[in-house]
């Protein structure tokens, strides 16, 4: 993955971080059958979003994504320009 994140990738990662997402409503909305845009698979390679909860049906942003998510949308870390 390029240092900056795409764009479809930085919009996977705002649907994420809008509120919690159970790994069904991921799959359901954001996988595809297309092998050039496999947001969801390169999020997970690269440490962007992790499942946890219970059989781990929740999808949340990592703090490595949280991160890549604020750089991509010209904050830092700390949310300041």
């Amino acid at each position: 993955m390029s240092p900056h994140p795409s764009l479809i990738m930085i919009q996977f990662l705002e649907w994420v971080a809008a509120r919690p997402r159970r790994r069904e409503d991921v799959l359901d909305a954001w996988q595809s059958s297309c092998p050039r845009f496999p947001v969801w698979e390169d999020a997970r390679a690269e440490g962007f979003v992790r499942q946890c909860g219970g059989g781990e049906n929740r999808v949340e942003l990592t703090a490595h994504g949280r991160w890549a998510l604020a750089r991509a949308l010209g904050e830092t870390a700390s949310g300041e320009p």
